[in-house]
């Protein structure tokens, strides 16, 4: 791994000096589109495709196959991020800056993956992410993935843009979900939808506080259709703009008016007055914020920084987790996402003090590759490696 690291330096050099590529753009406007080069000739001669979920070795194989399904600016606004996208890189690579000390005689026949994220009782600390309208990807959305979750013993996390009603994705996970709000800047919006949700069963609410300057999806914008004709089908479309219909949890809200409010620390104390469930709060990835999330009375923390969708920080999830778990000393739980593709990242983020990891793209590859089929397999084979990892390294 040592020298596959040097070697990629020494290109990443060659390649900065290179006249031809600074024409181009420079050394990140080059790889992507290199990157996206080697995806179309994979497409038209690659190696065939997995007929089935239960052929996956796995999570990446479910990528190619989800690639070649879901409709292309769907797929093109999933998988970008911001800027040069070097934060989703940065997500992945951070793992392999941690290595595992194995400890030997430790007597692991049996090994307990189970745990308890309030009151929720999973036979592994992961879970699936809020990641928007997932119809987008396969027609039955987030009930495909409430259905795999629940077979699996699976937490799912419902967004605030999600394309299926919290009411019906309770149904089909047989539990509440844990539900994620975008904050509405309007105070009278966010009592109704968490007087909805509240209604709904759901106990455990996430504020989302790491996009709120905007995002520069410059990816996304390259790369989605040229053609938006096309896209009239499930959007609505107005010139260069896509407005997504069918978001059902933002259903009557159209019609509330009032002072607009800033997102800061007031807020969440306005929430958390009003809330009197669980109230964890996603995107803090730094000690002073962990700090400050504490002081204001959250019941957890979840480091993310949107699968390097909100900004081009450089910042691996699981290099920030260790300075949030050090600063928090145990008063709340800290939950990790982002780059996580296989069991030993799970271990990693569990040893550096995570008491559960989420999986976003991983999940969404399985749903646009095979439906409910692929997310229950992306979850399987994650809970099966990490029970390997466990087991080969003395952790029972």
């Amino acid at each position: 791994m040592s020298n596959q690291l040097t070697a990629r330096r020494e290109f990443l050099k060659f390649l900065a000096t290179s006249p031809y590529v600074a024409s181009l753009g420079g050394v990140a406007a080059y790889l992507r589109k290199a990157s996206f080069a080697e995806n179309a000739q994979t497409t038209q001669v690659g190696s065939p495709l997995m007929a089935s979920a239960a052929e996956a070795l796995n999570v990446m194989e479910f990528e190619e196959v989800a690639r070649r399904t879901v409709p292309q600016g769907h797929w093109a606004f999933m998988a970008s991020g911001v800027d040069d996208d070097l934060t989703i890189r940065a997500n992945r690579e951070g793992y392999q800056h941690f290595e595992i000390r194995p400890h030997r005689l430790r007597g692991v026949d049996k090994v307990d993956m189970r745990v308890d994220l309030f009151g929720t009782a999973c036979n592994a600390p992961i879970f699936t992410c809020p990641t928007g309208g997932e119809r987008s990807f396969y027609s039955g959305g987030e009930i495909a993935v409430a259905k795999a979750a629940k077979a699996r013993g699976a937490v799912q996390f419902l967004s605030t843009a999600t394309s299926n009603s919290v009411e019906d994705v309770n149904a089909a996970l047989g539990r509440p979900v844990w539900y994620q709000l975008y904050a509405p800047r309007i105070w009278d919006q966010c009592e109704k939808i968490l007087r909805r949700i509240e209604a709904a069963g759901c106990t455990v609410v996430t504020l989302t506080v790491d996009v709120e300057g905007g995002r520069n999806s410059e990816t996304y914008l390259r790369n989605r259709p040229k053609d938006l004709s096309q896209c009239a089908q499930c959007h609505t479309v107005k010139g260069d703009e896509i407005i997504v219909r069918d978001r059902p949890m933002r259903e009557g809200l159209d019609a509330i008016t009032g002072p607009k409010i800033p997102l800061d620390w007031a807020y969440v104390d306005r929430m958390r007055k009003s809330w009197k469930g669980k109230f964890i709060i996603k995107g803090i990835d730094t000690r002073e914020d962990a700090r400050l999330a504490v002081d204001h009375g959250v019941d957890a923390i979840l480091v993310s920084n949107h699968g390097g969708r909100s900004s081009e920080t450089l910042r691996a999830t699981i290099e920030s987790l260790p300075e949030v778990v050090a600063e928090v000393k145990g008063r709340v739980p800290v939950f990790v996402d982002g780059g996580i593709r296989r069991g030993s990242d799970v271990f990693k983020a569990l040893a550096l003090g995570a008491k559960a990891v989420g999986i976003g793209r991983p999940m969404l590859w399985g749903l646009g590759a095979f439906g409910q089929a692929g997310v229950d397999r992306v979850l399987e084979i994650l809970q099966g490696e990490l029970r390997l990892m466990m087991g080969n390294v003395g952790t029972k």
